[in-house]
């Protein structure tokens, strides 16, 4: 793992600029921009097609950009893939997890992959953070879907990423399960940047500090949340809703 203690507090958590992602002749991404600075949440929004996830994939250098840049932390996305996906961590509403594997065989799996030292120890101390412990030993494929999900904030924090990218990490959740990863994330919300796609505007308003609204590819609203008039924003919100693709 690189070293990351280098990186001036000045330094965008990320810049993007001009990011355009073609698939044939229709643009997912269309000319996105925005900078966000470290220890921000950015919540994400915006209809069906308006190219969330495409953003998202894009920041996790599991999509190419067709143009447009991106810097993670002053890395540059497109040259050094490698360097920033050791920045990064993904929370999504697909686990990532193999089913037939423990949450521990899971962790330190993920922890080698990653270069980290001692991954058996750290993977004990993400199973703890989470509250699975006592389930370290039982296959993934037992786990109830909040259980799951516990399982995957540990292995996306197994490398300590300074960006955590969350893409619907609440779809398919029971409210109690909700609230378990509300307060998971707040508890390592310190000294990390996140950026959530949803479909739910008062949760994503609830825990941003910027908000983003993408409709058709296009950046419509990007600002921090202390300069936003709620009921203005919401008003923008429903008014993008119209404007997806099927």
């Amino acid at each position: 793992m690189s070293s990351q203690s280098a990186i001036s507090p000045d330094t965008p958590a990320l810049a993007v600029a001009d990011l355009v992602k073609k698939f044939g002749t229709r643009k997912a991404a269309d000319g996105i921009s925005f900078t966000l600075p470290q220890g921000a949440f950015l919540s994400v929004f915006g209809p069906n097609g308006a190219g969330k996830t495409t953003l998202l994939r894009m920041l996790a250098t599991l999509a190419r950009p067709t143009s447009g840049t991106i810097e993670v932390l002053g890395v540059d996305a497109k040259e050094k893939p490698d360097e920033v996906r050791e920045l990064i961590g993904i929370i999504s509403h697909n686990s990532f997890l193999y089913p037939d594997l423990t949450a521990e065989e899971n962790l330190v799996l993920y922890g080698k992959l990653y270069g980290v030292p001692q991954p058996e120890k750290r993977a004990a101390e993400l199973l703890d953070v989470v509250g699975l412990r006592t389930r370290r030993h039982d296959r993934v494929r037992t786990f109830s879907r909040g259980m799951r999900q516990r399982a995957a904030i540990a292995r996306a924090l197994v490398n300590d990423p300074r960006i955590v990218l969350l893409d619907e990490p609440y779809s398919g959740l029971d409210p109690h399960a909700v609230e378990i990863v509300d307060e998971l994330i707040e508890s390592v919300r310190a000294d990390r940047t996140f950026v959530m796609v949803s479909h739910d505007l008062e949760k994503g308003l609830a825990l941003c500090t910027h908000a983003l609204v993408l409709a058709r590819g296009r950046v419509v609203s990007f600002s921090p949340v202390e300069n936003l008039d709620a009921q203005e924003f919401r008003e923008l919100y429903r008014s993008t809703v119209g404007m997806g693709v099927a």
